[in-house]
């Protein structure tokens, strides 16, 4: 499409519009080109820190040292978040928001090689790409900020630095916080191994450390003396497995016993276990829950133990906006998709026997997939930040095709070129949409009118976490 457009523009000498337009996004695409380098080398470094949620303090620090080089104003500290910043450049016109995550996920490590190896000492790894997404959101807003001075154009472009998307909720501190309550339009992306850029929701999310109480004692010489808390986590599991029978098809229900006690000969008299409750609906989630906490009174009172819990983070289901999804497809396709050169191809062949029946052939990452409607299984807290102002995203192929996110194989491909030419893809398209959303009121319009109506004219948001502080030690 791009180079038909171009072609156009040689042929045609009165298109002036159109090849304007080319010219610009001509030039745009080999500024981020330019700079194949610095992003590549900041997306490496978000991989080796591997930080988790709400302790990116390293990856923090250096995308805001990146970005206050490039005459960015750094505002830190977001909604009380040590790692959550804002990094604005321009003063007047309409606001443009991108995010950038960067936070890594507990207990995966991987090398940047396509056979399963271990880094040693490492605990845990970016296996869902935030590393790319960080540093492929800061190369897009550098590119519009450096259009912004050399046109002279208004607006303002804002990169929104977010910790802990991974089960601690970073964006919706902020939404609660008024961060985004001047933003006329806000883009992302992630990592995946596809390209494509349609609308697509998730699911509503919630979650708690439910926490079980008893009384210790030897388990063999007294053990009419102690009330296990370990029984009560495991009564409350049960009852929460009989009830998967009864909720609506779409719900996601899952767990993980973060504490169990420390030798079988001991009655433990803590014992904890972190759940998470999905559906596509936020009501829907609000009525199960509460099941949910009456199973676990019911198991604590069962097992003669005491029970409490700590909701640690929780997500709306993202908005979908088909006016700004549909100009992301064709930034898109003007952008086209990933290459490889020979040593990435030799990387993705061995790799792609490991994936468990991938959705997607070797070779597709150069194609850009149909525009379509769907819904996401997972959850994200830029669902919050979609109810707030219109948001729009894209996935670039970043990992070989099929590869599953939360897996080795991606955590392996977010450290390499692999991973590093899918960034581009994705910074290239968040640049040109961005530039487009800023000198195109019309689009701004039409997107806020979609956003409105269906949103509700009398939506008033409430936080799915409650009036809760952020959960800064929620990963230790």
């Amino acid at each position: 499409m791009h180079r038909k457009t171009t072609l156009l523009c040689a042929l045609i000498p009165f298109a002036f519009p159109v090849c304007a337009a080319a010219a610009e996004a001509d030039d745009v695409i080999k500024f981020v080109d330019s700079r194949y380098e610095q992003t590549a080398a900041l997306a490496r470094d978000l991989w080796e820190f591997a930080e988790v949620g709400y302790q990116e303090v390293k990856s923090s620090a250096l995308i805001k040292e990146t970005l206050a080089a490039e005459g960015f104003e750094i505002d830190s500290g977001l909604a009380g978040i040590p790692t959550a910043f804002v990094a604005t450049f321009g003063t007047e016109g309409p606001v443009i928001g991108i995010l950038a995550e960067y936070d890594a996920l507990p207990g995966i490590n991987q090398d940047d090689v396509p056979i399963r190896s271990l880094i040693e000492g490492k605990t845990a790894g970016q296996a869902c790409g935030h590393n790319l997404f960080g540093a492929g959101s800061v190369g897009a807003a550098i590119a519009v900020r450096h259009w912004l001075e050399e046109t002279g154009a208004p607006g303002v472009i804002r990169l929104y630095g977010t910790p802990a998307e991974e089960g601690g909720s970073g964006k919706v501190y902020l939404v609660r916080d008024g961060a985004f309550d001047d933003v006329d339009i806000v883009l992302h992306w992630h990592a995946d191994g596809q390209n494509w850029a349609g609308a697509r929701t998730t699911l509503a999310n919630r979650s708690a450390k439910f926490r079980f109480r008893g009384v210790s004692a030897h388990a063999a010489s007294a053990p009419e003396k102690a009330r296990s808390a370990l029984d009560g986590v495991e009564a409350f599991n049960y009852m929460v497995n009989m009830m998967r029978e009864h909720v609506p098809q779409e719900t996601r229900i899952h767990y993980v016993i973060t504490s169990g006690g420390s030798a079988p000969n001991v009655v433990p008299d803590f014992a904890e276990v972190f759940y998470y409750l999905r559906h596509p609906e936020a009501e829907t989630v609000k009525e199960l829950w509460l099941r949910l906490e009456q199973a676990a009174l019911g198991a604590a009172q069962g097992t003669g133990v005491e029970v409490d819990w700590e909701i640690i983070h929780g997500n709306h289901p993202v908005l979908i906006n088909e006016t700004l999804a549909k100009m992301m497809g064709e930034k898109l396709r003007q952008v086209g998709g990933v290459e490889y050169n020979e040593r990435e191809k030799a990387f993705a062949r061995e790799l792609y026997p490991t994936l468990v029946k991938p959705k997607f052939e070797l070779g597709s990452q150069t194609e850009i997939q149909p525009y379509e409607v769907r819904l996401g299984y997972g959850s994200t807290d830029v669902g919050d930040v979609s109810i707030t102002v219109p948001t729009t995203g894209l996935r670039a192929a970043t990992w070989v095709p099929g590869t599953p996110s939360h897996s080795w194989q991606a955590a392996a491909a977010s450290g390499m070129s692999i991973g590093f030419k899918g960034t581009q893809v994705a910074a290239k398209t968040l640049a040109l949409a961005a530039i487009e959303l800023l000198e195109n009121p019309e689009l701004r319009a039409a997107a806020r009118a979609e956003f409105i109506e269906r949103r509700g004219e009398n939506f008033v948001y409430e936080a799915l976490l409650g009036d809760r502080s952020p959960p800064l030690d929620y990963r230790n």
